[in-house]
């Protein structure tokens, strides 16, 4: 079964407003679920969307080969004006990234709706 594309369909599989995208992951990851996370966010890329949040806070372990193809895919983004960031990481997803790492290759928040806000922040014209 792909966890990956296993989300909560009650609070939306991808939660896109104002060209911001949340996927809301869950469960165990492997290294080939975030394989074709990245596969797909890609997709999403060359179909112009430029912002999105992965939201971790369902998700009980990851495969820490996984983390090397999603610090790319963020690269990536930043190379096309976007970003990709981070949320809810329990201190054990935390401590995969680092030792992935990936300490200083995204940005981390504690809860979407924070990672969310950071990217109307970067938009918001400075008075």
């Amino acid at each position: 079964m792909n966890q990956v594309l296993e989300v909560r369909r009650e609070a939306g599989a991808a939660v896109a407003t104002g060209r911001v995208e949340t996927l809301m992951l869950e469960g165990e990851l492997s290294e080939q679920d975030l394989l074709q996370l990245c596969e797909d966010l890609t997709r999403k890329m060359q179909r112009g969307l430029r912002q999105v949040v992965l939201d971790f806070a369902d998700v009980g372990h990851l495969n820490y080969r996984g983390v090397k193809p999603l610090m790319a895919r963020a690269e990536a983004f930043r190379r096309t004006g976007g970003d990709l960031k981070l949320s809810g990481l329990s201190p054990y997803l935390a401590a995969i990234f680092r030792a992935a790492g990936a300490h200083d290759a995204f940005e981390i928040y504690p809860h979407m709706n924070d990672a969310r806000a950071a990217f109307a922040l970067a938009r918001a014209p400075f008075v």
